[in-house]
């Protein structure tokens, strides 16, 4: 485990920065597409998974954040050997983001610059491929991604109904239409955090699963990723587990979820001070590394 200390200037050296170049992260942590291999769906997930890919609806996934809904996208990316093609949704986002985006600035610049004068400018040349257009573009099936679609405008899902439905659209710069052809559409995975309810013509297009986070679902990751922290016994790794479990049924702002617990048990093998007795006794508040589970100040207040 990296370690840092305070030193004086006289003391440090350039043995601290080695320290820091040769940190051993395990490549699954922060990395989905490393993740994805191990990844274990549950039967109720592989029964919707086949149903949107017998049909080509949109898989819409909910849960709360930790679950793995991300997780499903790249999932499925890695089983079929596929490319991903992903949409982070933001406050901001619109329909167009996923289809395409025309610079009009620098459009708009090319057509008042001296040196192009009569040379043609093409307005294809200003726009940027969406993440539709790629899968459209890519010549074999592919995985379209939809992030965390509630955090979009209301009326983003009404946007793509018509698309979505008839994997078709316009360029509204050219004219030019960009479809799927005769092949089948790609696969389209939505996630919602189910912070706010989608639309109903929306909803009747998707198929629907809902990720529940249980004690199920995070020993079966705590099983696949069991190589992430190695030095961690099973006794020590099983009273992790349980106290987490405490940790979440307190009444607080942000519970820690699947992701932070894979940190804490690869923080707690690494640091190799993991002892069954110390976390089977300490108080939540005093559990080693707790800044890994909670995020939120007034949880650390309620923990006390």
């Amino acid at each position: 485990m990296a370690t840092f200390e305070i030193l004086s200037p006289a003391n440090r050296s350039d043995r601290q920065r080695q320290l820091l170049e040769t940190r051993d992260i395990p490549p699954s942590l922060g990395s989905h597409k490393e993740a994805a291999k191990y990844y274990i769906p549950n039967r109720e997930l592989v029964d919707a998974i086949n149903v949107a890919l017998t049909v080509g609806a949109p898989l819409l996934l909910t849960g709360e954040p930790g679950t793995g809904k991300t997780q499903v996208a790249h999932y499925l990316a890695w089983y079929f050997g596929i490319q991903l093609y992903p949409l982070f949704v933001r406050s901001t986002t619109t329909a167009e983001d996923l289809l395409y985006r025309f610079d009009a600035i620098a459009y708009l610049q090319a057509a008042q610059d001296p040196q192009r004068q009569g040379k043609g400018i093409l307005k294809q040349e200003f726009i940027q491929k969406g993440p539709l257009w790629l899968a459209y573009d890519d010549k074999r099936a592919s995985v379209v991604l939809l992030d965390e679609i509630d955090k979009a405008p209301r009326d983003f899902p009404n946007d793509l109904l018509n698309i979505l439905d008839q994997h078709t659209f316009t360029v509204g710069e050219t004219g030019e239409v960009v479809g799927r052809g005769e092949r089948p559409p790609p696969v389209v995975v939505i996630t919602s955090n189910s912070e706010r309810r989608l639309p109903e013509p929306f909803l009747r297009r998707c198929i629907f699963h809902h990720i529940e986070f249980n004690e199920e679902l995070i020993r079966q990751a705590v099983a696949a990723r069991v190589g992430d922290f190695p030095n961690l016994d099973p006794q020590v790794q099983d009273i992790a587990i349980q106290r987490f479990l405490e940790l979440r049924s307190r009444d607080i702002r942000k519970k820690p979820a699947t992701a932070e617990l894979l940190v804490w048990l690869a923080i707690l093998s690494a640091s190799g001070q993991a002892n069954a007795r110390r976390l089977r006794d300490a108080s939540l508040d005093q559990l080693p590394f707790l800044n890994a589970l909670i995020k939120d100040r007034g949880d650390v207040q309620t923990l006390r």
